[in-house]
């Protein structure tokens, strides 16, 4: 098992999945040998409608969807799938790719695109970065919950100090915005700090930013 395998686990605690929607049985079936060959887990499905009944919304991986599906194509699908809380990065594939559809599949996201046939090694690849970006979003979600937990734990006043202060308004400032005294800001300032684990400003206005920039539901893996 490689060491990129055996880090995923170790940090996001559960074990990555494959899936792998392609209606040509044959092809699914290479493909889910190869994954399995280098010790990933798999998980194969012949149609968008089966994959979306079966899914783990929560689980992390990566998503390898062949482009030419009965039913909804890929390239819709990969659209809709936010809409439908599915987050895995995607690798189109297809046996009919043009400039058109590789573009319309970057646009939306898509981590890669491969024509069949394709070399094993450039899929192997592309579901690499695959998994990488997906730590890293889930990483950023876990990140961006962290800090809206403990940004919880401030008192109304204390949020309204921190937000005050990391906009850039001085203490002086925030009292007269406030209608308290001066010192009262720096207790409450200083509490923010302490329950928002920030070491420094800069640290604060770091975690001020995170929480304007992404509202509170939307911090799931």
């Amino acid at each position: 098992m490689s060491q990129g395998i055996q880090r995923r686990k170790q940090v996001m605690g559960r074990e990555p999945v494959i899936h792998i929607v392609e209606d040509d049985a044959s092809l699914r079936q290479a493909l889910e040998d190869l994954f399995q060959s280098v010790g990933h887990s798999t998980r194969t499905f012949g149609s968008t409608a089966a994959f979306i009944e079966s899914v783990d919304r929560d689980a992390p991986g990566c998503l390898v969807l062949d482009i030419r599906l009965p039913g909804v194509s890929g390239l819709d699908f990969q659209v809709r799938m936010e809409g439908l809380g599915i987050r895995l990065p995607v690798i189109l594939m297809t046996g009919h790719g043009d400039i058109p559809m590789s573009v319309r599949g970057m646009k939306a996201g898509a981590v890669d695109f491969l024509t069949k046939p394709f070399r094993d090694q450039d899929m192997l690849d592309a579901v690499t970065e695959a998994l990488e970006r997906d730590d890293r979003r889930r990483a950023a979600a876990a990140d961006t919950a962290e800090v809206w937990r403990r940004f919880s734990t401030l008192s109304p006043r204390e949020q309204q100090v921190m937000r005050l202060v990391s906009a850039g308004r001085l203490n002086k400032q925030v009292a007269g915005d406030l209608a308290i005294s001066e010192v009262t800001v720096k207790i409450h300032r200083g509490a923010a700090m302490r329950k928002m684990g920030a070491r420094s400003l800069a640290d604060l206005v770091r975690m001020a930013d995170v929480i304007s920039a992404s509202p509170q539901t939307n911090t799931t893996v």
